[in-house]
């Protein structure tokens, strides 16, 4: 029953701390809720203690629309987790996304490489292909490794939200958008992409001294209408790298969010995203897309890492 209290103390901790404004059950039934719809303060409360049963030895918090659970100290849980989580979901709630995703999500942020190997082998069944963390969709959780660093939690907070929002995107916006804040800042009150470490393997594939066997940076038409098999196969690297710094591209001329807005809207007529690019970018004065290909070429070969 202490155990418990401390959870329960530590979610009501987190909600005053962070602002939580949902409505309680007394105004909101406690059923499934649709896209976008809060869910209620006793659907969160019953959430936590369910994680706090099946993993006792855990810090468990709310931040919504995400419920956080770590295997570090409560403090450091928090300040691990809340603060990267908080400031992530505003920024995208801000320039991308109107609604929460439809079930409550769970971030597990693991302190070490050990403890994230062996949770991963008792709890998500199997060894995981990243040694950062990764977004499971079958587990309705962010699974992560938090001593490599806060990026890749920003980058799988995308994930969840692109799902609820633009469940049709294809594979080459979803990772070139998460991608894009591996490395952020707070621009004007903005979320802000900035140059990171893909910039060195893309700088290799164009100027042709990559390995062979990635296939080049490929084309801006032929990646967006890369299937996920397509994208995460052999050129996987080059075509991270490739949406990552197509996105910079934009996000630089101030127009990203637009152009994510644009594509949503066009999604039943563009589902790649091609034309409504093109479209972009000749708003900008750029009408050929050959010449705009080797402009951009340059720009990211002028990019600077660190």
């Amino acid at each position: 029953m202490k155990r418990m209290m401390a959870w329960v103390v530590i979610l009501t901790l987190a909600q005053v701390a962070c602002g939580a404004d949902g409505p309680t059950t007394a105004t909101r039934p406690a059923t499934a809720p649709a896209a976008g719809a809060a869910h209620t303060d006793d659907e969160f409360l019953a959430h936590v203690q369910k994680i706090a049963k099946a993993h006792p030895d855990y810090a468990v918090l709310v931040q919504k629309p995400f419920v956080i659970a770590g295997n570090d100290t409560p403090q450091n849980v928090r300040n691990s987790g809340i603060a990267t989580v908080k400031w992530t979901v505003d920024h995208l709630k801000k320039d991308f996304f109107e609604k929460d995703p439809v079930e409550i999500i769970d971030i597990y942020l693991y302190k070490d490489k050990p403890t994230y190997d062996a949770a991963n082998k008792v709890f998500f069944l199997g060894a995981p292909d990243t040694p950062y963390g990764y977004y499971s969709p079958t587990y309705k959780a962010l699974v992560m490794n938090i001593s490599t660093g806060g990026g890749t939690l920003v980058h799988e907070i995308v994930h969840p939200f692109m799902s609820a929002n633009f469940p049709e995107c294809p594979t080459w916006f979803n990772e070139g958008l998460a991608s894009l804040y591996e490395q952020s800042m707070d621009k004007d009150g903005h979320i802000w992409g900035l140059p990171n470490w893909r910039l060195t393997d893309l700088k290799d594939n164009l100027r042709g001294t990559a390995p062979a066997a990635e296939g080049g940076v490929p084309a801006f038409k032929k990646l967006c209408a890369m299937d996920a098999t397509t994208f995460y196969g052999v050129g996987k690297s080059p075509n991270y790298g490739t949406a990552r710094y197509l996105l910079l591209y934009l996000q630089e001329r101030n127009v990203l969010p637009q152009f994510y807005k644009d594509f949503v809207k066009n999604k039943k007529t563009d589902p790649t995203g091609y034309q409504t690019l093109t479209a972009t970018l000749a708003g900008l004065g750029e009408k050929d897309m050959d010449a705009f290909r080797k402009k951009w070429e340059a720009w990211v070969l002028g990019l600077k890492y660190p």
